[in-house]
C-alpha cells in the first residue's frame, strides 16, 4: 500500500490543499481549496522528451473540464509541472471554488496552488 501526504498553503478561503500519493510509478493528486471543495477538472500528463530539446523532460495533458467549472487551468498546469519535474505520469483533479471570488482572491488561489505544486514536488523528490 502507498502512502499518501498532505500540503496546503494560504488562508481562510483562499487556502489550497492537496492529498496525493504514488500510484506504482506513478503520481495521483487531488487539489482543492476555497468555499467549496469539488470535482471541476482532471487532468492526466506523462512525460516526453522535448522536440526542441530531447536531452530535456517536457509534458504531454489531457483535460476533461466539468460543465461551468474552470478548474482546468490549475489542473493542467499542475499535471504537467508534475509530470516534467517529477518523470511520472500524473493525473491532477481540481475542485477550488470561492463564493463571487474578486481578481484579488483568484490570483492568490492561482498562486497557492502553485506553491502547493512545488510542495508536491519536494516531498516526492524526497520520499523517492
Amino acid at each position: 500500500m502507498s502512502k499518501s501526504f498532505y500540503v496546503e498553503e494560504g488562508e481562510g478561503k483562499c487556502r489550497v490543499w492537496a492529498f496525493f500519493f504514488l500510484l506504482g510509478n506513478d503520481l495521483v493528486v487531488g487539489i482543492g481549496g476555497g468555499e467549496k471543495p469539488h470535482i471541476g477538472a482532471l487532468a492526466v500528463a506523462e512525460p516526453r522528451p522535448s522536440r526542441a530539446k530531447p536531452n530535456v523532460v517536457s509534458s504531454t495533458s489531457s483535460v476533461i473540464t466539468l460543465l461551468g467549472h474552470k478548474d482546468d487551468i490549475v489542473a493542467r498546469e499542475a499535471a504537467e509541472r508534475l509530470a516534467r519535474e517529477t518523470n511520472r505520469v500524473v493525473t491532477v483533479t481540481t475542485g477550488i471554488h470561492v463564493e463571487n471570488a474578486t481578481e484579488k482572491e483568484i490570483k492568490t488561489l492561482v498562486e497557492n496552488s502553485r506553491r502547493v505544486t512545488q510542495k508536491i514536488i519536494n516531498k516526492i523528490k524526497v520520499f523517492t
